[in-house]
């Protein structure tokens, strides 16, 4: 069945805003080439999108051109104003950008452990408030948050987790309190370090790929066949708890230790650089653990120590990495965290090689480019995406 003319028309106009936003500025002319659409169709679709506010003339094209087919149109960035969050255990950090996702002011907060939930939670609204304004933002049309833990499949939320903060359940309801007109959404970390890497980072075009986050805790965030997979009870990818050889247990139900993450979680490489007299000078906001793995990169040529270090964390890792293998069999395995980017190609390398010698299944082992900061770049391009949706389908129709 033939689709309506206004049905039509929003395909269209989804269309064009779609091209302009990932190509930049566009001629009627050009926006006709790359949509094939007749002329008198781009030129009612172009009026239409800047009745609505959604696009602009921004310039012209060619230094000798002028009139209406050398018009630049873009999107209106300003149109909307997005925030996205990266909670922590220890604290939050917050960006703010405009529609085409440039970030436009950012900032950060450690929250101490001692602090009441209440008090957490109005310092990290109060952070969100304070980046807003200084990004010129009058309101906020999505937030999007990345958080440790679990995120139920059927309401989105957050759940209750133990050793989790309790204001990280709280600040969603609360940032929807204070910004009600705001859409606030709310995803696992791993999963918005995934997505993010898989855009811009390490896994660009890869349609299937795991993601091993390797940092204060240990997860894996699954996108398969082009889509993020969350499991039947948004646990998918909770390898911390993966039963291991090398442990001095089992994990349980309600406590990772004696899983995966005794081997890889941030406290176990501290310690494990410990045992090889390892030491590092921590750079501005870094990790402990990332600090000892980038240093043991920096001194692994001529410090045997260090090399050996390496290669102790690399067997365990690959523990992890094969039993993800075997089962899902991605393709390809991008270790990420604040570790993961630390170690950089010598750790991916040492993993490769040991992936190679215990799993038949072809993989490629990849260092993140993102490192700590995917989270808050996954966030902040799962924001931008939402508001697109709502706005380029809500563009008046005729």
């Amino acid at each position: 069945m033939p689709a309506s003319p206004s049905t039509a028309r929003a395909i269209n106009d989804r269309l064009a805003l779609r091209l302009l936003q990932q190509e930049g500025p566009l001629t009627a002319g050009q926006l006709k080439q790359l949509t094939g659409l007749s002329r008198p169709s781009v030129a009612d679709l172009v009026e239409r999108l800047t009745a609505a506010g959604l696009i602009t003339v921004v310039g012209e094209a060619g230094e000798q051109r002028r009139g209406p087919n050398a018009k630049l149109y873009g999107i209106v960035a300003d149109r909307a104003h997005l925030a996205a969050l990266d909670v922590r255990t220890e604290g939050v950090a917050v960006a703010v950008c405009d529609l085409l996702g440039r970030v436009l002011a950012e900032g950060a907060l450690p929250i101490d452990a001692a602090t009441g939930t209440g008090p957490a939670v109005e310092q990290a609204v109060a952070l969100v408030e304070r980046v807003a304004k200084e990004a010129g933002a009058a309101r906020l049309h999505t937030v999007g948050i990345g958080a440790p833990g679990l995120i139920d499949p059927a309401d989105g939320e957050l759940r209750d987790s133990t050793g989790l903060p309790q204001w990280h359940r709280r600040l969603v309801a609360a940032l929807q309190e204070r910004l009600p007109e705001a859409r606030v959404s709310v995803e696992n970390e791993t999963n918005l370090a995934a997505l993010a890497e898989q855009r811009d980072g390490a896994a660009r075009g890869r349609n299937t790929f795991v993601l091993l986050w390797l940092d204060m805790g240990i997860g894996a965030a699954l996108v398969l066949d082009g889509r993020l997979r969350r499991g039947a009870s948004g646990g998918a990818g909770e390898i911390g708890f993966l039963p291991v050889p090398g442990t001095a247990g089992l994990p349980s139900a309600t406590d990772c230790g004696g899983g995966f993450h005794s081997l890889a979680g941030a406290a176990a490489v501290a310690a494990l650089a410990a045992g090889h007299g390892l030491t590092a000078d921590l750079a501005p906001h870094e990790p402990h653990a990332a600090a000892l793995v980038r240093a043991a990169v920096e001194r692994a040529g001529a410090d045997p120590a260090a090399a050996r270090f390496l290669d102790t964390l690399a067997d365990r890792i690959v523990l992890g990495a094969a039993a993800v293998v075997s089962v899902l069999d991605p393709g390809c395995v991008v270790l990420a965290g604040e570790v993961g980017r630390a170690g950089g190609e010598a750790l991916a390398e040492r993993v490769r090689a040991r992936l190679t010698r215990m799993s038949p299944l072809p993989t490629e082992v990849r260092a993140s480019t993102l490192g700590g900061g995917a989270v808050l770049r996954g966030a902040l391009l799962t924001a931008r995406d939402r508001a697109q949706d709502d706005l380029f389908a809500t563009a008046p129709r005729r």
